[in-house]
């Protein structure tokens, strides 16, 4: 069974994967620098996995380090050679991903997340590892009002970070182009992914401050914040608020698996695929749905558009299901349970 480095393995969605990944028998080397995440949620998939009555623990190999830093990736590669489980795959997370964060220090993005997109590619050749699935956004998209983005819609972000996963695929393609017949790259573009493990012992705890919409639903819930602030009430939607497709962080991990699984298989390629529901999530509906579900009240309100906001950014979700013989299989139920149920586990997060 092939040996997975998780870059950003200790992140929300790179946690969830990390937990699916050694529930399936791989082993796996984690890299991350905790900038955005905590080294604790790693122990907690160990626990989840406890739990399952599966003992994983001698296939977690974690590394803290900086993907701008090539001696820190080179250092996870050598140590796979030395005990011979030679890495032969990756699953890109890692990368700095607030929006608003985006447009305020567009170079950081940069740095982050292609610099060390980069750095990864070029360890990856001199290794001889030839296989990615790289996390991409929706943010790719140019904003197509009431209409399910596919992936061959026009790509046209409207803000840094997307700037820089549209990039980054393109970096992919280049370097796809240069060994067609060596590399495999899926470049999965993904839409909201929030929720948790059902088990309640991981989830979404972000350290640098975001404006996404669930993990604040959370706080509100559980009495960190007084109220929500809905950034615009004036959106041409059913309600006036943004809508989404929201996934759940389980569906996602699942997802990746069944991408890297298909490019293991099939010949080489570059495959560029939406991860979502296909159904559309205003933000006052996913917070009455969090409020039914939970029995909480969730106060709010209304202040004006975010800049970098979309209006309608919802998937087609056809091309993921007929290749990869994947679907969700979580509704917005399971989502604002499993959620609420990390948070009242977890009221500090990860501390």
């Amino acid at each position: 069974m092939t040996s997975i480095l998780v870059t950003g393995g200790a992140g929300f969605i790179g946690s969830h994967t990390c937990l699916l990944l050694l529930e399936k028998g791989y082993e796996i080397f984690v890299i991350d620098s905790f900038i955005n995440s905590s080294s604790k949620s790693l122990n907690k998939v160990l626990i989840t996995l406890e739990k399952k009555n599966l003992y994983k623990k001698d296939k977690l190999h974690f590394f803290e380090g900086d993907l701008r830093i090539e001696k820190d990736i080179e250092k996870v590669f050598n140590y796979s050679l030395q005990i011979n489980k030679p890495i032969e795959s990756v699953i890109h997370f890692a990368g700095l991903k607030a929006v608003s964060e985006s447009k305020e220090v567009p170079l950081k993005y940069w740095e982050f997340n292609v610099c060390g997109t980069i750095k990864l590619l070029k360890i990856m050749e001199k290794y001889n590892c030839k296989n990615i699935v790289f996390s991409s956004s929706a943010s790719v998209y140019k904003e197509v009002s009431e209409k399910l983005l596919n992936e061959s819609d026009i790509c046209q972000p409207v803000n840094p970070y997307g700037t820089t996963k549209l990039t980054i695929e393109k970096i992919l393609s280049e370097v796809y182009c240069s060994e067609p017949m060596k590399w495999r790259i899926a470049c999965l573009r993904y839409f909201n992914p929030v929720g948790a493990h059902s088990f309640g012992l991981i989830g979404e705890d972000p350290t640098i401050n975001t404006n996404n919409i669930y993990p604040k639903i959370t706080k509100v819930a559980i009495g960190k914040l007084e109220k929500i602030e809905i950034f615009g009430s004036d959106w041409p939607t059913k309600d006036g608020t943004c809508v989404r497709d929201y996934i759940h962080v389980m569906d996602l991990a699942e997802g990746h698996l069944s991408a890297l699984n298909y490019l293991l298989k099939e010949k080489p390629q570059v495959l560029t695929l939406n991860l979502g529901t296909g159904i559309g999530t205003s933000v006052i509906e996913l917070i009455r749905t969090f409020e039914k579900v939970n029995n909480v009240r969730i106060p709010y309100s209304f202040v004006g558009r975010r800049a970098g906001d979309n209006a309608f950014v919802v998937a087609d979700n056809t091309m993921a299901k007929e290749i990869l013989n994947w679907e969700p299989k979580r509704n917005n139920q399971d989502i604002c349970e499993d959620g609420w149920n990390w948070q009242i586990k977890n009221p500090l997060g990860f501390n």
